[in-house]
């Protein structure tokens, strides 16, 4: 664990201290890069605490606040309404990311990816996040989430390769780029390549996976036994400015992709994307 994610954990301790004394709190976790012991001192704290059936009161989140020297929210994401909303304030010039939610809304949420196989949601960051998170309070429903989470339902796993086996053959465009003015749509293609073959090998191995804010690429790969060789390395180099060097790199990349899920998940058809390697664009000629 680095010295922040040290400094930034023992911080998470003192914040959720009065939190604990709310008379509807059951849970408090934190999350992200301190949880995972990789925070810096860019580092923000994501925390996330969660109620039995209402949430706390204006009142009693601003009293809160205040006893940690915040007057005011840096921003608030949300609405009360739904028993589901975010805010952010500063404590020691660190910006404290807090998620309140009651228990049904989250285990609703946890119901729409591992029942209703939703893929394309930011909600797989949260689910994710639980998995790495350290419990500050309530350890006994973080524990239940935790292994409900960490049993990644296969029908998931195939419904997420399916959605991101879509690749744009890029790679068969390099005369039409070396004429047109289109720099912006070519890394829009790049970017989406990228989180395609993250998305694909993210089914693969059972891990979840957003494209929302997605940080720290080198710790996600990591984790993943089903991958093509050096594939952090090799991303990188797609967004590289020799072009024809970029685009041979991502068409094997690819290309090594489909062959994993052919030989993992054999029941995925493949067709399609197999069709799009080797293609290149082909000038016309005027008929006279």
């Amino acid at each position: 664990m680095t010295p922040a994610s040290e400094y930034l954990l023992v911080l998470a301790h003192q914040i959720a201290q009065p939190y604990s004394h709310l008379p509807t709190i059951r849970a408090a976790m934190v999350t992200g890069s301190t949880a995972k012991g990789i925070s810096d001192y860019y580092s923000d704290l994501d925390m996330t605490m969660y109620y039995a059936n209402e949430l706390p009161s204006e009142r009693e989140l601003a009293a809160i606040r205040q006893l940690h020297g915040a007057n005011e929210r840096k921003w608030l994401i949300g609405d009360r309404s739904t028993n589901s909303f975010a805010e952010a304030y500063d404590v020691h010039g660190i910006e404290v990311q807090i998620g309140h939610t009651t228990i049904a809304v989250w285990e609703d949420t946890i119901a729409e990816v591992l029942e209703k196989l939703t893929c394309d949601a930011p909600i797989q960051k949260a689910l994710e996040g639980t998995l790495a998170c350290q419990a500050l309070y309530g350890a006994e429903y973080i524990e239940r989430w935790q292994a409900q989470i960490g049993a990644y339902p296969p029908a998931l796993a195939e419904a997420m390769v399916k959605k991101h086996l879509a690749f744009f053959p890029v790679w068969g465009l390099q005369p039409h780029f070396r004429t047109r003015d289109a720099a912006i749509w070519y890394h829009q293609i790049l970017v989406e390549a990228a989180h395609n073959l993250m998305g694909v090998l993210a089914g693969l191995n059972r891990l979840y996976f957003t494209t929302f804010q997605f940080k720290r690429m080198g710790y996600f790969i990591h984790q993943m036994e089903i991958a093509p060789p050096n594939l952090a390395a090799r991303l990188d180099a797609i967004f590289q400015p020799d072009m024809p060097r970029a685009m041979a790199e991502l068409e094997m990349l690819v290309a090594e992709t489909v062959a994993l899920v052919e030989k993992y998940m054999p029941n995925v058809d493949t067709a399609r994307a197999k069709r799009r390697l080797g293609w290149r664009i082909q000038p016309w000629t005027p008929v006279t």
